[in-house]
């Protein structure tokens, strides 16, 4: 069963008919009609294999669909386009790859690049988009040092500096709180309601925790290939869309704080 919000003048991110095959006979989506407004912050549910970082980089323009029609602000997606207005904070790195001796502040500014360009020289509006994006995440203390003796609570909140330093309208994570640990979680979701509310973000994040999502997201959407169900948060994590998006009867009770 799929739940059609209601329809609204100022979506930022319409999906009309979407298909993608990795392969031929092969879908890894099929049919995706949906559309996200600006201020919305939006969950993604699904499985395991379902279509949820595909999805994501179709939104991206980092995949083109086979079929259907994919618009970011009524413009058709490219890569760099869409990068001037999404930041994309992807899923949690290796730690291997937080072991080189960069700083702070150097990983922030490397969010201005989609801006100034590869091998561009910064100039002084990158480094105030630099600044801002660290006041705002709360970074700031930390611009020296280096990325590796940080915490992963604190490496989330600068890949996200890193995204915001772009300046974009639409943040979007691909489960962001993996490898958090479970004291920091409440505290870093608390920090991505607060882009919401308090920057106007729209924000769109994939994750598994069905606690979360109902805690926090005003609106789901659930994938598994197709779409499942799509609306307010209430509506989009019943019971009945939970089993159709597993297979199997889920049980599920919300933790509030």
């Amino acid at each position: 069963m799929q739940i059609t919000p209601s329809a609204q003048s100022n979506s930022c991110i319409t999906l009309n008919d979407v298909s993608f095959f990795y392969k031929a006979g092969e879908p890894a989506l099929e049919h995706i009609t949906f559309s996200v407004n600006h201020g919305d912050y939006l969950g993604i549910l699904g499985p395991n294999g379902g279509g949820k970082t595909t999805l994501l980089k179709i939104i991206l323009g980092l995949l083109t669909p086979q079929s259907g029609v994919v618009r970011i602000d009524n413009t058709l997606p490219s890569a760099r386009a869409s990068h001037l207005h999404i930041g994309y904070v992807p899923q949690k790195s290796d730690e291997e790859q937080w072991n080189f001796p960069a700083t702070v502040e150097e990983v922030v500014l490397m969010g201005r690049t989609v801006r100034a360009g590869v091998l561009k020289k910064y100039a002084p509006v990158d480094f105030e988009a630099v600044e801002r994006a660290m006041e705002t995440t709360g970074i700031t203390a930390y611009r020296a040092q280096t990325i590796a003796t940080l915490s992963g609570g604190l490496r989330q909140r600068i890949l996200i500096a890193r995204a915001l330093a772009s300046n974009p309208t639409i943040l979007i994570l691909d489960e962001p709180a993996t490898g958090v640990d479970i004291a920091a979680q409440e505290q870093f979701y608390s920090f991505l309601k607060m882009l919401n509310t308090k920057h106007g973000l729209t924000i769109l994040f994939v994750s598994h925790d069905l606690d979360v999502l109902a805690r926090e997201t005003t609106s789901v959407l659930c994938v598994n290939r197709t779409l499942i169900s799509h609306g307010p948060t209430s509506e989009a994590l019943r019971e009945e869309h939970l089993e159709e998006l597993y297979g199997k009867k889920v049980a599920f009770a919300v933790h509030r704080h």
